[in-house]
């Protein structure tokens, strides 16, 4: 996951760095820093962030040519 996913994933669920954060469990500056790219979270913190977004509905698309993204995981 990339800071532009991280961004990208929130927007589709309507989640703010705030509520992702406590989804996480980590930092709120965590996940500031890391969508401002002022920082790559440690890993378990990187993981734990991806999977709060997985579990409210984002799916992670990987880079395959086409660039990496997200979307909504049908219901």
């Amino acid at each position: 996951m990339n800071p532009a996913q991280c961004r990208a994933g929130r927007a589709l669920v309507d989640m703010s760095q705030e509520d992702l954060a406590k989804a996480a469990a980590v930092g709120l500056s965590t996940v500031r820093n890391f969508e401002a790219r002022r920082s790559m979270p440690i890993q378990n913190n990187l993981a734990a962030i991806q999977r709060a977004l997985e579990s409210a509905g984002v799916e992670f698309i990987p880079e395959n040519g086409g660039g990496a993204g997200v979307r909504l995981r049908k219901s």
